[in-house]
């Protein structure tokens, strides 16, 4: 599914841009901004029908209830489309934001850091499942737990507000944050982690398994600045880990094939171990709109709330 909704951009996918959107200083106006000009790209969208009602209908599954089908809307679209109530489609959702000090990393000096192309994402996740009657939460970390707001229908201004001050400042730990959030978690969820991932494929494995123990639905979405992924860089240099500070002399035309199928070789092994495990993962590049993690993280609830 997520193949197919991404073969096209959506229409009006430029003013969600993140060089755009950064400069929009108001968090809510940048969700509303991209959330509605998405939606109303997809009614657009001449491939996507207008199965897209979000909270208020879905496709007709074999199986269905015939007296919950939307007959007014049967005879506008042709199409059959079931009648969604709040219970149906009320769920608990929450955000988990890397904000360690490697997410302050830009390519460029007027580039978007990974942190920023992360909150953007999670604002408009929240508001996105918020405008659907889900219970919205958000937890930030690093090393340890920094914001833990539960989710709650009435969460989203607080979840903008906390979105709105963080900033990366410590190193960062997969493994003991997303311990303490399993253990927090009473009912099943469904969670996306935000994250660089900047640890070995099996210890990220390791860490994300701990939220699916009590049955979690789990989307994990992979944030890259596009010179980690390329190495554009040409001039002899030094390069210091945002983690450790440590200063490394490098020569990048010498290097740059060897980090480069580096690179491809941990994100191709997160691919793989994610698949495996029936976790869904997504690679996003800092320098792409942002209509990308909505379709795949839409593509995948829709997936996700049908197997339920």
């Amino acid at each position: 599914m997520a193949t197919q909704i991404l073969g096209g951009q959506v229409p009006g996918a430029r003013f969600i841009d993140p060089s755009v959107l950064a400069r929009i200083s108001n968090l809510e106006l940048l969700a509303r901004t991209v959330v509605e000009g998405f939606i109303n790209g997809l009614h657009r969208a001449p491939d996507l029908g207008s199965s897209m009602d979000f909270a208020e209908h879905r496709a007709y599954m074999p199986g269905d209830d015939i007296r919950r089908i939307d007959w007014k809307l049967y005879a506008r679209s042709d199409k059959y489309f079931i009648k969604e109530f709040e219970a149906d489609t009320n769920v608990n959702f929450s955000i988990l934001l890397d904000i360690s000090k490697s997410m302050s990393f830009h390519g460029t000096p007027d580039g978007v850091s990974k942190l920023d192309y992360a909150r953007y994402m999670a604002a408009c996740l929240a508001y996105f499942s918020s405008k659907q009657r889900d219970r919205v939460g958000l937890i930030t970390f690093d090393d340890e737990l920094r914001d833990y707001i539960p989710p709650s229908a009435k969460h989203l201004h607080v979840i903008l507000h906390a979105l709105e001050r963080v900033k990366a400042g410590r190193k960062g730990n997969l493994d003991r944050p997303l311990l303490r959030v399993s253990e927090a978690f009473r009912r099943k969820s469904l969670i996306v982690v935000i994250s660089d991932f900047y640890d070995e494929p099996r210890n990220v494995l390791d860490a994300i398994t701990h939220l699916k123990g009590k049955g979690n639905d789990i989307i994990v979405m992979h944030v890259l600045d596009s010179h980690e992924i390329d190495f554009p860089y040409e001039d002899a240099s030094n390069f210091q880990d945002l983690e450790s500070d440590e200063k490394i002399p490098i020569v990048p035309y010498a290097l740059r094939d060897k980090y480069r199928d580096l690179v491809q070789k941990h994100i191709a092994e997160l691919t793989t171990l994610f698949s495996q495990n029936r976790i869904d993962y997504a690679l996003f590049n800092t320098s792409k709109p942002l209509d990308e993690a909505l379709f795949k993280y839409l593509a995948n609830r829709e997936r996700l709330m049908r197997v339920r």
